[in-house]
């Protein structure tokens, strides 16, 4: 069996497979105190890693030089390990279906490389039985070995927060769990080496897995009962932000605001646990209502900004529409599952041609994954509104006079539509335009 003895004195390895939002941190945690594996099957992520650059922005090129990291795309690499860990995502397909394709492949890519005497431990957030039921059969089957007699598995959520720099891997307290006893202990032992917060030995991997998928899905239904609340006010014509304000002076009311929900976790983990009941014969009915509040969002906004919009005499038809902020929330890089896209499709459907200028997205992603050309926002100034999507830090600067210029039209006033409530409305009112939050 391994032990820990054996990683902290380098006759075992350590490998971390994926190395994107949840894998590259680990692995620079672990990569701080033993030599670390971190495997990725994309070679210009590698190629830029081992240049000391993260596209991710989630650690710097002093972050990656203070940590030991073998960094490969070359699968035997793997042999070399006794304790992979996979951080792969679990996206989801068109039909919204848990897609476990990365799993099923990363699963192959350790099975066909899998030492006797490893422990193999997940991180991909999964409905529950997925690591015992999925991934093990497909580890045997690659490796012609037997789990439980030459292998062991055990499953550790991920917790990373995409642009946090408090709540790092390190200070959040990891809940891990093992196949059996010595297992657990050995998982336990081998995250408590980076984890300074702590760990939580769940009592089963099953028992993780659940833990895992209901707290995105718990934080999703929060977000859409402020949403609701926000279609309720908004047609009582009462601002939201004023009524969560007053809400919250109560010392048991919970804090969460109105917006879209995307990114790769919380807009996409409550329907693993909603594919997996309707598969044993229930179905849920508050989940996938919060989820259908969440997901009309995006379309509610672009509707508002077309209303308000021949509300202060702009044309519809051929109006231009600066979209500030194309990334999922502020001040990260991705654009895998934004949302903002909702608003831009359901603009474009009117006759609008949306301008959308984003400083932290990458163009070519943008033009791959959605067919979008970023802009300079002053460059391709004046516009009929503006929607302010994203409020990353490189915007803070913005002034109301600054959005009054970038709206300076010959025809009806300009309209500012703030998402996520963080602009002053009497300021931007002051400034003689038409505002609204969600």
């Amino acid at each position: 069996m391994l032990s820990i003895e054996d990683i902290k004195q380098g006759r075992s390895m350590i490998a971390v497979v994926g190395l994107g939002y949840v894998g590259l941190p680990l692995a620079a945690a672990f990569g701080r105190q033993v030599p670390v594996i971190g495997f990725d099957i994309s070679e210009s992520k590698i190629a830029e890693l081992r240049r000391g650059y993260d596209s991710t922005g989630e650690l710097n090129e002093a972050d990656l030089a203070a940590t030991r990291i073998d960094y490969t795309t070359d699968a035997k690499r793997l042999k070399e390990a006794s304790f992979i860990i996979v951080t792969v995502p679990t996206p989801l397909t068109d039909n919204k279906k848990p897609d476990l394709y990365p799993l099923r492949a990363s699963s192959e890519t350790i099975g066909r490389n899998l030492s006797p005497g490893s422990v193999v431990v997940y991180e991909s957030t999964v409905y529950p039985g997925v690591t015992e039921e999925f991934c093990v059969p497909i580890l045997e089957a690659q490796s012609g070995l037997k789990c439980g007699v030459d292998f062991t598995v055990g499953y550790s959520p991920e917790r990373i927060n995409p642009g946090d720099k408090v709540h790092t891997v390190d200070k959040i307290t990891k809940v891990v769990s093992g196949q059996d006893q010595p297992t657990l202990e050995v998982v336990a032992a081998v995250y408590e080496m980076v984890v300074t917060a702590g760990v939580y030995r769940a009592s089963s991997i099953k028992v993780a897995e659940a833990a895992k998928v209901i707290e995105n899905t718990q934080r999703d239904l929060n977000i859409a009962l402020m949403n609701e609340l926000a279609l309720i006010f908004d047609k009582m014509n009462i601002p939201t932000s004023e009524v969560l304000e007053a809400a919250g002076t109560k010392w048991n009311f919970l804090r969460f605001t109105p917006g879209l929900v995307g990114g790769h976790c919380i807009g996409i983990d409550p329907y693993y646990l909603t594919y997996k009941a309707e598969s044993i014969g229930y179905h849920p009915q508050v989940i996938l209502s919060g989820r259908r509040i969440n997901d009309g969002m995006g379309k509610y906004i672009a509707e508002k900004t077309v209303k308000l919009m021949i509300e202060a005499d702009k044309p519809i038809k051929g109006s231009r529409v600066l979209i500030l902020g194309l990334t999922f929330k502020e001040d990260v890089p991705d654009i895998r599952n934004t949302r903002i896209i909702d608003i831009i499709e359901e603009l474009s459907s009117y006759g609008v041609v949306p301008q959308v200028h984003d400083p932290m997205a990458k163009a070519e992603e943008a033009r791959t994954e959605y067919g979008l050309e970023l802009i300079d926002c002053h460059a391709g100034a004046p516009y009929d509104a503006i929607v302010y999507a994203v409020p990353h830090a490189a915007f803070k600067a913005l002034t109301p006079d600054d959005f009054a210029r970038l709206c300076a039209s010959d025809s009806g006033r300009g309209v500012v539509i703030d998402v996520k409530a963080q602009l002053d409305r009497c300021a931007i009112e002051a400034a003689g335009m038409v505002y609204w939050a969600l």
